[in-house]
């Protein structure tokens, strides 16, 4: 029968198992426990208020009909006390949610990111930046707030649950359990909701990350499609992935309304059964009216935890929908860990047959390369686009693995392979404008953080990057965003005086001279060689560069195997 159901709803197994979904998830909670602890003793005393101020209504109305002896002055001023605790509670538990809330939402956007960038890098990303970004943003916020605010809510639900139905039960043994029978029915129905639920959900909230992507790419590409005048093909991109997420949260809405009426209406059922029976006790004079006002508020408190069950239920389903995305982007196994291992000037790289492949049906971009890249050398790396220049680089720089073959970092004292821990030994100036918005400063502190002013002076002489000093601003000029404001030429140097401040014993440049003028370049390769302790590597089609190395190699595109 379930089975059945569950075809018919065409509700999928999860990539990951509830286990290790449940695991993921108190592994998070550690370092939010405070603030969940917290929240929850503010739950159960605000269910104590709660029920408290059943019995102070009943009291206060039992008072007023005479049914009790009293004064209607102090059982009104114990009404306001209990109402005036509530409030302290409520603005307590903003003030809980909002500061403690945001600490905890940075500690595990930090954890993620942390995560993220020690992990091993395989040249394709399997998710777009704009749907990681997405998850690190929503995805996120949602798993905090489950662990933070919903699992101690839910223990306020069920505290207010049986609070109330021992209340009742006390008051009218039989009311109590008709009002009941529902739970377990509810518990059946549930797990085939949840089920539905979570694919609804997934699928809402992966459309959610393909419009940020559109979004995040059509800005940061803004120029070329101005350009290439695809203004509105881009708009009507952005429509079609909208579309999708509508499609989407219909579908979703649609399921969570039918299955809320369905609820709903028992909810109802049941409470008009409680006021009939309540009504009908009043008529045979066996309960007072304020014994009637309990009895209703009580019905509400026994039945209020069940609707709140039934809104816990999509929170349930959006945070394992949330987890399973967060969990995701940690399958990437993390590079080797451990304290950076650098090796004593000057030091060189061999390559032994060295072959890598991103994917084998499309056979080694590299094929059994071998070569020396000796200590002190300068050498000049050319090939046509495609030979696997680009793919070399991140070899040397141990991002990628070869699949067969061995990289030796090695000086005149040892060698050792090449690993993740020995990337301190390289300074690496990549293709293109890679500024950060900023100041220049601070670009060039990402090279050294410790860096004086003095040596920011130094590296932007020697990477001929004088005209910062003639800038208003100096040093503290602000750069937008990819070096906005400057030329390409300027951005160019000074990215390499930011890998200067670095000062490692071997210099890998990617085309990092290409928007150079001949004077400038010349003037920067004699400056950066001038010294001759360093093992220089340019990948380059610069005839200019050439003739300042030593050596070259000659990569050329390797037939598909």
């Amino acid at each position: 029968m379930f089975k059945r159901i569950k075809n018919y709803l065409h509700a999928p197994d999860s990539k990951y198992t509830v286990r290790e979904t449940v695991k993921w998830l108190w592994m998070a909670w550690k370092g939010n426990r405070l603030q969940a602890f917290i929240n929850a003793a503010l739950g159960l005393i605000g269910v104590a208020l709660s029920l408290a101020s059943v019995w102070a209504v009943k009291h206060a109305i039992d008072v007023a009909s005479g049914t009790i002896e009293g004064s209607i002055y102090w059982s009104v001023a114990l009404m306001a006390a209990i109402v005036l605790c509530d409030f302290g509670v409520s603005i307590a538990g903003v003030w809980v949610r909002n500061i403690l809330g945001i600490r905890a939402q940075n500690r595990m956007q930090q954890r993620m990111l942390d995560r993220i960038l020690r992990s091993e890098w395989h040249g394709k990303e399997s998710h777009h930046s704009g749907d990681v970004l997405n998850r690190l943003e929503f995805d996120v916020g949602n798993v905090v707030n489950f662990l933070t605010e919903t699992i101690p809510s839910t223990l306020s639900v069920f505290a207010m649950f049986f609070g109330a139905f021992f209340y009742l039960f006390s008051m009218d043994k039989m009311l109590a359990c008709i009002i009941v029978v529902m739970i377990p029915l509810f518990a059946i129905v549930s797990k085939i909701y949840i089920r539905k639920m979570r694919q609804l959900t997934r699928q809402v909230r992966d459309s959610d990350s393909k419009v940020q992507s559109v979004l995040q790419e059509t800005i940061q590409n803004r120029m070329l499609i101005k350009t290439l005048e695809r203004d509105s093909a881009m708009v009507d991109k952005l429509e079609s992935t909208q579309s999708e997420l509508r499609h989407n949260v219909v579908k979703r809405t649609a399921f969570s309304v039918f299955s809320n009426l369905i609820l709903n209406f028992g909810f109802a059922l049941g409470y008009l059964v409680a006021f009939l029976w309540s009504a009908l006790r009043l008529a045979e004079h066996t309960l007072t009216f304020g014994g009637m006002t309990a009895f209703l508020q009580l019905v509400n408190k026994v039945q209020g935890p069940a609707r709140s069950l039934t809104k816990l239920i999509p929170a349930f389903v959006s945070v394992f929908t949330a987890a399973e995305r967060l969990m995701e982007l940690e399958e990437n196994p993390l590079e080797e860990q451990g304290d950076p291992i650098k090796l004593a000037a000057p030091c060189g790289i061999r390559l032994q047959d060295v072959s890598y492949a991103y994917d084998d049906k499309e056979g080694d971009v590299i094929h059994q390369l071998s070569f020396d890249f000796k200590p002190g050398s300068c050498t000049a790396i050319l090939g046509e686009t495609g030979a696997g220049k680009t793919t070399l680089v991140r070899v040397l720089l141990a991002l990628l693995r070869p699949k067969e073959g061995k990289v030796e970092i090695y000086n005149d004292q040892e060698s050792r392979e090449l690993n993740p821990r020995m990337r301190c030994n390289f300074v690496y100036v990549p293709q293109g404008n890679t500024l950060m918005s900023g100041t220049i400063r601070d670009n060039l502190r990402l090279g050294k953080l410790s860096a004086t002013d003095e040596q920011m002076r130094e590296a932007l002489r020697v990477s001929c990057a004088d005209f910062v000093f003639d800038l208003p601003d100096g040093l503290d000029t602000s750069c937008a965003e990819s070096g906005g404001g400057l030329s390409e030429g300027q951005a160019q140097r000074i990215s390499i005086a930011r890998a200067l401040l670095r000062n490692r014993n071997i210099l890998l440049f990617d085309e990092s001279t290409s928007a150079l003028d001949p004077e400038t370049e010349r003037q920067l390769l004699h400056n950066i060689l001038a010294t001759h302790n360093k093992t220089v590597i340019f990948i380059t089609h610069r005839p200019a560069v050439v003739e300042y190395c030593d050596q070259t190699l000659k990569i050329t595109k390797t037939s598909t195997k």
